[in-house]
């Protein structure tokens, strides 16, 4: 399903708004004309936009990387932290331009929606960088190196028609909707659309047209293209002999599908057509080895049936030499034997002085001067030797035959594989280090300088208790809604206080961490003096609390209907958890205590772990190094 100029206008006009001061902070190779975009706001939630050769839109869902993507790795290495400054489109050529700029860099991507389709990265001057596929042909080429220029474009500007360009329809012998179609860039299903709102035959030849239809049509083409692009929108999905998504009615379809929003049928028509063509892609390698085994066993079936048919010829002549024998013949060379060998395709020769008897091009030594009946025996023993070969090749083809049910299942469950998984709408806290207490009380912590200051004066309310500890490198904390905390909850906090802390990368033990009130955090510094990013300063007295251990536990939390990762100390995660993990300090890097801890979550629970990326288990813990002590299920299963 093409989009159309107009829809792109209005899907350019609302990802705009939607995605003013976000920044890259991850990129994904869906399939090789795919790419998903993970934009990052640091007060709203994520929004995952999909640019592929067919169009651009926000989705709702992550699907897993389906084939390789020949333009991720570049994109990644350009645009990761980047923010989208800006989207364009030319008029309503089906061609954005999407701005990336920061840290004294800008690139451009450029997604092509017509055709094949294509994406390219350009650099600020537009000079091709990396592309999809290169293009050569007379009126424009692509290519690394180039500049990019847009193809030619020969029509109306849709957006500026105004009614005399309308009236050049009287001067063409084209079908109206045709003339619609050529001259302003419109979809069939557009064209005939305007015919059927403006109660005109879309048939009829332009220049048979009076000036009242001409008006007409033009009002009309006016009234849906200001539809489209202002989204006065009442989308629908149609499927039919193809499945399409409208932002409007275009006249009476057939088996349609409501839907909330243009995009979110963009959505579910887009990621179907994905997801389809990934099954394709999934099971292609499969498939061509499901060919070669078929061929195979072919091919063995032949070499069954040959092999036998020689057996029994032998056979057949072996039992005419006994034949022979009862008709008063003695010798193989006996004209008359010759004459019954001739009949069963056979013949006596010799070969370099070696005799032979050649049965249907088959070659065996004799002694000709033996009697008939050793020589028949001779016959009988090759016969049996073929037949023996007989089984070899049906053991052979018996293998062949399992490994082919076993890669015909496998390509089955392969179609299955690829995984879909909504993308879930965060709860605000989740932005920072989070865990809910023994006693139910939320905690939040800083990850950084920037998440700390954003801790402390977006989030610290006048009942809430905030933390800290006496090393350099430690976040801040807060218990929320903390008036008169028990002090299970106020040990919790500090303990992770102390745990997210350079304590743990370093393996500091002993560590002691304090707590004051709102009021006593002060954040700027006092005159004459400098606070960095991320600090503050405190006033009156501290309270602390020591920490003798360094101990984490990783869970998977169910909230409504999916599961999430959180980390804290080991007792409320293991009350709130399904499956925990308990982890020290020292043992493996972070990225592979990562994927360890992924491996021994999936053991237990494989359906729930696939919809948990590795990213989210890098994101929950600890700086530095993690070992595993312990992996059970938890009190919330």
């Amino acid at each position: 399903m093409p989009l159309a100029g107009i829809e792109l206008r209005y899907l350019v006009d609302r990802i705009t708004k939607e995605v003013q001061d976000y920044y890259v902070s991850n990129i994904y190779g869906i399939t090789k004309d795919s790419i998903l975009f993970k934009l990052h706001h640091t007060e709203k939630p994520d929004i995952f936009m999909m640019i592929s050769t067919f169009g651009v839109w926000i989705t709702s869902v992550k699907i897993e990387q389906m084939e390789p993507n020949r333009l991720q790795k570049r994109l990644r290495n350009d645009l990761l932290r980047l923010k989208l400054k800006k989207i364009e489109q030319i008029g309503t050529e089906r061609i954005a331009y999407f701005t990336f700029a920061g840290f004294d860099k800008e690139f451009v991507i450029v997604g092509e929606f017509f055709g094949d389709g294509n994406i390219l990265l350009c650099n600020s001057e537009m000079k091709i960088l990396a592309l999809q596929h290169s293009i050569d042909v007379r009126h424009r080429k692509l290519g690394v190196g180039l500049e990019y220029v847009p193809p030619p474009n020969d029509g109306l500007d849709i957006l500026n028609v105004s009614e005399s360009d309308f009236e050049q329809m009287k001067m063409s012998d084209l079908a109206g909707a045709k003339w619609i179609g050529r001259n302003l860039g419109l979809p069939k299903k557009y064209a005939e659309g305007i015919f059927e709102f403006a109660g005109i035959d879309s048939k009829k030849v332009c220049n048979q047209f009076s000036e009242k239809e001409v008006r007409k049509l033009y009002e009309t083409t006016k009234e849906v293209v200001n539809n489209v692009i202002s989204g006065k929108h009442e989308p629908v999905i149609t499927r039919n002999e193809k499945t399409e998504v409208l932002p409007i009615r275009l006249g009476v379809e057939e088996n349609i599908t409501p839907v909330n929003s243009f995009i979110e049928g963009l959505d579910t028509v887009f990621t179907e057509n994905i997801i389809e063509k990934g099954k394709s892609v999934q099971s292609s390698d499969s498939e061509k080895k499901i060919k070669e085994l078929q061929s195979q066993i072919s091919e063995q079936e032949k070499a069954i049936e040959i092999v036998k048919e020689k057996s029994e010829k032998i056979t057949n002549v072996a039992n005419s030499l006994f034949g022979m024998v009862s008709q008063g013949i003695i010798s193989i060379e006996d004209p008359r034997s010759q004459k019954i060998l001739s009949e069963n395709n056979t013949k006596i020769a010799k070969e370099k002085g070696i005799p032979l008897i050649i049965i249907n091009e088959q070659k065996i030594q004799i002694n000709p001067n033996a009697p008939l009946q050793s020589i028949a025996s001779v016959l009988f023993n090759e016969a049996k030797r073929q037949s023996s070969a007989i089984k070899s090749i049906q053991d052979i083809k018996e293998k062949t035959l399992k490994k082919l049910e076993k890669l015909q299942n496998k390509t089955e469950s392969e179609k299955n594989t690829i995984v879909v998984s909504d993308i879930r709408k965060k709860n605000w806290y989740e932005r920072y280090r989070w865990f809910f207490t023994s006693d139910g009380l939320l905690a939040i912590g800083g990850r950084d300088a920037a998440s700390n200051s954003a801790v402390v004066r977006k989030h610290l309310g006048k009942n809430d208790k905030i933390f800290h500890g006496e090393i350099h490198g430690s976040p801040f904390f807060i218990l929320k809604d903390a008036e008169n905390p028990p002090d299970t909850s106020m040990n919790e906090v500090a303990h992770a206080t102390a745990c997210f802390s350079r304590a743990w990368r370093e393996g500091i033990h002993g560590l002691k961490t304090y707590w004051v009130n709102p009021e006593q955090v002060k954040k700027s510094a006092p005159s004459g003096q400098f606070l960095p990013k991320g600090s503050f300063t405190i006033e009156g007295k501290r309270n602390f609390i020591g920490v003798p251990s360094l101990k984490l536990a990783v869970g998977i939390i169910r909230q409504e209907e999916h599961h999430i990762l959180t980390c804290g100390p080991p007792e409320p995660i293991k009350k709130n958890s399904v499956y925990y993990a308990i982890i020290e300090p020292h043992g493996s890097e972070l990225v592979d205590a990562a994927k360890k801890i992924r491996i021994e979550f999936s053991k237990l629970d494989e359906e729930i772990v696939r919809n948990i990326s590795i990213d989210e288990f890098v994101r929950v813990l600890p700086s530095g190094q993690s070992q595993i002590k312990e992996v059970a299920f938890g009190n919330a299963l």
